[in-house]
């Protein structure tokens, strides 16, 4: 092979490498004890329930108890008389919910008779569809091949008029049951997939929630297993729609756990495309002692696999220097639980870090896992002391104190000295220095149980270092003397034994006078109490013009008023063509209205008071002026 080709080659494979995906045919959760539990308890709710349609999805799931079947049937008959749902959805409640309870009571005629017309008729939507030819399965009627074929003509027109999700959704469940009548709607199955959305990269689910989904793919699935075809989405897809599905296990309505149920049992029963469950068994964290690596590998409901696994094997990779610390090694089945499988990494030796755990189970699955080894932290050293201000930390006298010891003489410290500490950190198993997410120095004081945190910081050795000036941190402590203990806390999300370790008491003397410290005790006891309530205040009104000026600009206002009414007396009104009609008559009683309507907003009404009697005012004065004009024209046009 030339030069050239071989290094063609080889990127191709590290090109197919890079491609291959994290997971394949897998998912990170599934359906728990826990929710088996609550699933039985809204079932349970669900056949007390005053619905009609929480009844029925309640029969369907769970039994009910011998001794409440006479009552909960009365009351089944009870709802469904008084249910305001269409009548060929509450019909199929009913027959199916008393076919499930075992009830006694027949099937009232006027209901059988119903479902008997509702398949000789043409239905306007496949929801009616739907409802009628299930209603008419479980009530025991007979729905011969005749009935298919006009079952599936009527289906057709209907899906010309209406192909919503909706639509296809109960089409595809109707289709399953109608043989080659139905086959018409194998190839809507995929332009009714195509409109799912794609959330995050991770789900897929179609618009109208977890009904519609959970409708559409049981509905889709369903008619190609009874026309023998493939199945309709790809094994990705399976992963996606199982992904939202068990996205939504905290549903709370017993349809909503139905359904999702339903469609998570016929996932999972779809074995070339079936995607199962391959995630950590606990919380991902392995003890130095024991590091034991536990996956638990199921299917969507939480049930060992059937047929079980050959093998499955694990990469471990560091993901500091991403080195492989074991290398397609299998893990060992449990004896007492067939969802277990587990490896003891004690051999490798594994270090305190995060790892990425590849998991596989040829050909068809592939998950990618994250865990921690835990290490435990020791403290090599410590030391602390007291120094005058000015003075190097270096210089200042320290004691040493070794973990979990409490110094046994109390360090005193003024206003003009400094407290120092220095830790050294090391890992307990290989004894090389260590730094950690938390390291911080509480102090407490021993009476009134106040606490300061102040972050201890690392130098270039990783130690951590502490170093507090007591004169100007006094307004921290509310230049509050007295004793504090003096507490060390280092902890990390890759420590088995993060610790808080009280190792000295410490004597603070501040220099502040004794009302400064009783301004700062009643400043710290008043921010405790409730704040003062706050009032909502309109602004203050603007001062009101001296009476003189109110009453001269109020006459002005007036006075055109005054001046018409004058020139009115002294030329004579002339009011004989005034047109005595109802309209002339409610125009002007409109019109005057309005303006004493003005006068009283002026004096008391507020606005929204003043437009809520306007306006019938207004619409009143507008007709009748309307029909004034209008006989005024008709008068002026016979004149002529």
């Amino acid at each position: 092979m030339n030069p050239l080709g071989f290094f063609t080659l080889a990127a191709l494979v590290v090109a197919a490498l890079a491609a291959t995906p994290a997971t394949q045919r897998t998912v990170s959760s599934h359906l728990t004890a826990q929710d088996q539990e609550r699933f039985a308890k809204v079932f349970s709710e669900g056949l007390k329930s005053n619905d009609l349609q929480s009844l029925y999805y309640a029969s369907a799931n769970v039994a009910l108890p011998a001794g409440d079947v006479t009552s909960t049937c009365k009351r089944l008959f009870t709802l469904h008389g008084e249910s305001k749902l269409n009548d060929f959805e509450k019909n199929f409640y009913l027959i199916g919910a008393r076919k499930n309870f075992g009830c006694k009571e027949a099937l009232p005629a006027k209901v059988e008779t119903a479902v008997k017309a509702a398949l000789a008729k043409d239905a306007t939507t496949a929801q009616e569809i739907y409802y009628n030819f299930h209603s008419a399965k479980l009530a025991g009627l007979a729905v011969d091949e005749k009935v298919r074929t006009t079952l599936g003509k009527n289906l057709q027109t209907v899906l010309k008029k209406d192909d919503s999700l909706n639509s296809l959704g109960h089409a595809f469940a109707v289709a399953a049951e109608l043989g080659t009548a139905g086959s018409f709607a194998y190839d809507r199955i995929e332009e009714a997939f195509v409109q799912a959305d794609e959330v995050d990269g991770k789900m897929l689910q179609f618009e109208g929630g977890l009904s519609i989904t959970a409708l559409i793919v049981n509905g889709g699935f369903k008619l190609a297993t009874s026309l023998s075809k493939p199945a309709p989405i790809t094994a990705d897809q399976a992963v996606k729609f199982a992904t939202y599905f068990l996205s939504r296990a905290s549903v709370q309505t017993p349809k909503g756990v139905s359904v999702l149920l339903e469609a998570l049992k016929l996932l999972a029963s779809q074995k070339t495309i079936a995607p199962v469950c391959v995630r950590l068994a606990g919380n991902g964290q392995l003890l130095p002692e024991s590091p034991v690596l536990s996956v638990r590998v199921c299917d969507l409901l939480g049930k060992p696999l059937s047929p079980a696994l050959a093998a499955l094997s694990t990469t471990v990779v560091s993901r500091t220097t991403n080195d492989a610390l074991v290398s397609k090694v299998n893990l060992v089945p449990s004896k007492d639980d067939a969802t277990l499988y587990t490896y003891n990494l004690k051999s490798a030796s594994p270090t305190r870090g995060l790892y990425r755990v590849d998991v596989d189970a040829a050909p068809s699955y592939r998950q990618q896992l994250q865990v921690s080894v835990l290490g435990k932290v020791r403290v090599s050293s410590l030391e602390v002391g007291v120094g005058d201000t000015d003075s190097a930390a270096s210089s200042v006298k320290r004691q040493s104190v070794t973990h979990p010891s409490k110094l046994a003489t109390v360090l005193n410290a003024d206003s003009q000295q400094k407290v120092v500490l220095k830790t050294a950190l090391v890992d307990d198993a290989s004894g090389k220095p260590i730094t950690v997410h938390q390291c911080f120095v509480l102090l407490r004081h021993q009476e009134t149980r106040q606490e300061i945190i102040f972050v201890a910081e690392t130098d270039s050795s990783k130690a951590y270092k502490f170093e507090m000036d007591v004169g100007a941190r006094a307004a921290d402590f509310g230049h509050k003397s007295g004793l504090y203990e003096v507490r060390l806390i280092v902890g990390d999300a890759l420590l088995s034994n993060s610790f808080q370790w009280h190792l000295a008491d410490l004597e603070l003397k501040f220099a502040a006078g004794d009302s400064q410290q009783q301004q700062s005790v009643d400043a710290a006891a008043s921010s405790r109490k409730p704040l003062p309530e706050i009032v909502h205040q309109f602004r203050a009104p603007e001062k009101r013009p001296p009476r003189f000026v109110s009453d001269l600009f109020t006459a002005l206002c007036i006075a055109p008023l005054v001046i018409l009414f004058g020139l009115w007396a002294k030329l004579g009104v002339n009011v004989k063509n005034f047109p005595l009609s109802l309209g002339a008559i409610g125009f002007h009683l409109g019109l005057g209205a309005i303006l004493v309507l003005f006068g009283i907003f002026w004096l008391r009404l507020n606005m929204f008071d003043t437009i809520r009697y306007l306006i019938p005012l207004a619409l009143f004065t507008f007709i009748c002026g309307n029909r004034m004009l209008r006989k005024i024209a008709r008068g002026g046009s016979s004149e002529k």
